[in-house]
This record gives structure tokens, sequence and C-alpha cells, in this order.
């Protein structure tokens, strides 16, 4: 894409980790860590679309930039989307990319792969890791995607192919691989702004899993393949364990 931007959205509001956002790591806040995560890719300008002025503070002490949105919204896509409409007045951008707030140790090489995944036409650009782990297959707290990467596929840097679901559940059944997937998309422009004014779909609703609405309504979702699924931070014990990983990580501007 010509110009995409980067638009993670944050809010205080959180059942498991209250606070989740301004959460210590390594004396930085983490969407602090998530925006450094984000500027490393060097896809795009960065934003932090916050709910709270709490947040756009501790981004804008780091040197970021970020915008207040209203407290309101369903989803990180309704938030990102209003973000957009205030990026756009210094610049129309073709391409956005959302990042979750709660991913402090993603490699850039994922972010960059959500985009590269649009590259072939798809509406819609995610990234997914193998599943190498029988527990992490079975887990339905893990969300698991049907991509089948052929031959083809794999011959791209990165490989890239169509989703066509997305479940909690093993999927596909019988032998073969299976792939966790990563909660980062990158959306053409028109296709978030169709997106946002989707209602919910049965399926989404059933599997709990906001990406099965666009699918819903006939949207192209393409996967690229990336070598390592980033820590999500939901939890007091993955905050731990994500101040583990990044002990001893620069902290100065990206």
């Amino acid at each position: 894409m010509a110009n995409p931007i980067v638009i993670i959205p944050s809010r205080l509001a959180s059942v498991r980790l209250p606070r989740k956002p301004l959460a210590d790591i390594q004396g930085q806040p983490m969407i602090v860590h998530v925006w450094r995560r984000a500027m490393e890719a060097q896809v795009g300008p960065v934003i932090v679309a916050c709910a709270e002025e709490e947040i756009a503070a501790a981004v804008r002490t780091a040197g970021g930039h970020a915008v207040l949105t209203r407290p309101d919204h369903p989803s990180g896509s309704d938030r990102i989307a209003e973000a957009l409409q205030a990026a756009d007045a210094a610049s129309r951008h073709d391409a956005v990319v959302n990042m979750q707030g709660d991913l402090p140790t993603m490699a850039p090489e994922a972010l960059r792969g959500a985009l590269a995944a649009l590259a072939g036409g798809a509406d819609i650009g995610t990234v997914v890791a193998r599943i190498a782990d029988t527990a992490e297959r079975d887990d339905p707290n893990v969300v698991k995607a049907a991509v089948a990467f052929d031959d083809r596929a794999m011959a791209q840097r990165p490989p890239v192919a169509r989703a066509l679901y997305f479940s909690r559940l093993p999927v596909p059944s019988g032998e073969g691989p299976h792939y966790h997937h990563i909660g980062i998309y990158a959306y053409r422009r028109a296709a978030l702004e169709r997106f946002v004014q989707l209602p919910p779909a049965p399926l989404e609703k059933r599997e709990r899993l906001e990406q099965l609405r666009a699918l819903d309504a006939g949207m192209r979702i393409d996967a690229a393949l990336v070598d390592l699924v980033p820590l999500g931070v939901d939890t007091p014990a993955d905050l731990e364990r994500a101040r583990r990983q990044l002990a001893g990580k620069s902290v100065s501007p990206a």
C-alpha cells in the first residue's frame, strides 16, 4: 500500500487486568512498549487511539502521537475508524493497521506481514503462526485460522494464503498443520469503512470472533505466515511473563 498508517486502540477498562495499558514494564507503561514495537516496523506513522487522557499523556510523554476518541466504542475497529478521520486531516491513508494494545513483545515482522497480506487483493490482511504444541492447538483461548499454504503460497516471502475460517476449536480436521491467529489486522481503507457499518454476524456471536463478521459479509481475508506468536497480556501472569521477556530491552525512543 502506498500510504499506510498504524493505529493502536487502547482503553483502561479491562476485567482481568485493570488499567492494563498503564501497567509498568521495565519502567514504562505497556502501551509505550507497544507503540515502540509499531515504530520499529517502520511501515508508516503510528497513532495510539485512546479512550482516556491518562493513556494519551503516557504516550505523548514518551514522544508518541495519541488522539482521544469516544470512550463508548464497542470495538477496537470502531475506535481506529474514528482516529483515522483525525489522522486524515494531514494525509489521506489508503490502509490502516489495527495493532492490539496488549502486544508489547510483537516482532516488527508480524506487523509488516499483515500489510504484505493485502498485496494480492484482499480486503483485510492478518498474520498466523504454525502451532507446534498440542495444548495450544486444543486451547479455546487460542484462536485458530483455517489457511491452506500450498507450494505457491510458500514460495512468497512472507507466505500468504486466503483465510477461510477462524475458530476457537482446532480447524480444519484431519492430518496437517494448524495455525495460531495473531490479532493484527491491516484494512484497505474502504474495507474498514464498510466493516464498521456491518451488524454482528451469527457466527461472530457464536465464536466470539469479530473477524467472522467480515467473512460473513463476503470480505476476503488473507493471512501471512510468520515465525513467532507475540505474547498477549491479558492477566497478571501474562504481565510477569512480558516483564521477563523485555528485561534489559532498551526503552529509548524508536
